[in-house]
């Protein structure tokens, strides 16, 4: 029988290894990989709340540079004022990081977004057209309601920990 060399040695045991990792899901109990699979996606999306008049608005945010350093901001508390018909809008108190940003978007109803040039974040309860500086945070999960409603609306942010 011949002898095998030392890179037959160590090919064959990587390619057992391979097999073995591979195998693992297949082994795994259903639920230790259902478990697996929702914590993978509860880090993808982080979510805000936004409080005002008694009510609680709930955002998913974008995976951004500029959404990350929104979410340092918090706990925040904001006047949002009205513009345009389309959107409630207020400034921060910095600029927000532009890094590796797009270059602007078209935002849609829901939208939650960050204006670069002014340094405001904006809600929109209708969508408008593309806008060059404007970089999406996230996306409202409640209804709009409390968003049309015309006027000022004092509220706070924070961070939702699960």
């Amino acid at each position: 029988m011949p002898r095998k060399t030392l890179r037959t040695c160590c090919s064959e045991k990587l390619l057992t290894a391979l097999l073995c990792i591979s195998a693992l899901p297949a082994l795994m109990p259903h639920s230790a990989l259902a478990e697996t699979n929702q914590n993978a996606t509860r880090e993808q999306h982080m979510r805000i709340a936004m409080l005002a008049n008694g009510k609680t608005l709930t955002f998913k945010l974008e995976d951004n540079q500029t959404t990350r350093d929104f979410v340092a901001l918090l706990p925040l508390d904001l006047a949002l004022e009205d513009y345009a018909s389309t959107e409630k809008i207020s400034t921060l108190s910095r600029k927000l990081t532009t890094e590796g940003a797009p270059s602007g978007y078209t935002p849609a109803a829901k939208d939650f977004a960050y204006y670069a040039p002014w340094g405001n974040i904006a809600i929109f309860h209708k969508g408008f057209k593309y806008s060059p500086g404007l970089i999406k945070l996230g996306t409202l999960e409640s209804d709009l309601d409390l968003i049309r409603q015309p006027g000022p609306l004092n509220v706070r942010f924070e961070l939702i920990k699960d």
